[in-house]
């Protein structure tokens, strides 16, 4: 009998422009490499590899409107993709600092993406956030053929690619656990918190509580690790 053929697990990330540095990208690899222990690549798809690691695979960004900004994510879902099997992606302004093996094995064949962290102020919160997502290649190409036709229309009519996401992946999306994935400022942290400024680097009065099953951070806004100086933020953004 012939077992069920396993998919290969690829990380992913993105990096348009000049938003985010190349640091970010090298230092996504290496916390995914201290923090997974099972078989993967790690990609980055990018119009700019310069500055990136040398194991770091890259798949270059074609040229067309609808790729800038953060919609730029939305060609992972591309089937013209050159990798294929389970996708595990990653924005680049997360901190990843516990094992993560089961984002790639939980509720498997599933599109998983974050419930978005207004969750801890409305009750019932249904929007997604796609800061973390996982799903199989050729499931959700829809995301990305949809928006290539009209790309111009589909930004009018949302604010960001998790918008998209949100509405048109309706039927397909499954949430992680809340305590998987945290906000670090609203969760972590505690919205309340009074931010102090450094110079130029940023931090908060109070340290961050971590969950026992949280493994994620995710810096939305500000401040982002490579400008925080909380202790938990220097020890794990390496």
């Amino acid at each position: 009998m012939i077992g069920a053929r396993t998919m290969p697990n690829h990380v992913i990330c993105v990096k348009w422009g000049n938003k985010y540095t190349s640091q970010y990208v090298n230092v996504l690899k290496n916390m995914c490499k201290r923090h997974i222990t099972v078989p993967f690549e790690f990609h980055c798809l990018t119009e700019n590899n310069q500055g990136l690691d040398s194991d770091i695979k890259t798949i270059t960004l074609p040229v067309h409107p609808g790729i800038k900004t953060w919609w730029s994510k939305l060609y992972m879902f591309s089937p013209d993709l050159p990798i294929k099997g389970t996708m595990l992606y990653f924005d680049l302004d997360v901190i990843v600092f516990r094992n993560i093996d089961r984002l790639f094995s939980h509720n498997a064949g599933e599109f998983q993406i974050i419930r978005d962290f207004n969750r801890c102020r409305v009750k019932d919160w249904k929007v997604s956030n796609s800061s973390v997502m996982r799903w199989e290649t050729g499931r959700l190409d829809y995301l990305w053929t949809e928006f290539a036709q009209d790309p111009n229309n589909v930004i009018r009519h949302n604010h960001g690619d998790q918008d998209w996401i949100t509405k048109r992946a309706s039927k397909d999306i499954r949430h992680w656990p809340d305590e998987w994935i945290r906000s670090y400022k609203w969760e972590m942290i505690g919205r309340k918190d009074t931010k102090i400024i450094k110079g130029d680097k940023k931090t908060f009065e109070n340290p961050p509580t971590i969950a026992e099953e949280n493994c994620v951070a995710v810096f939305h806004g500000e401040p982002k690790p490579s400008n925080c100086v909380d202790p938990f933020v220097v020890d794990n953004w390496r």
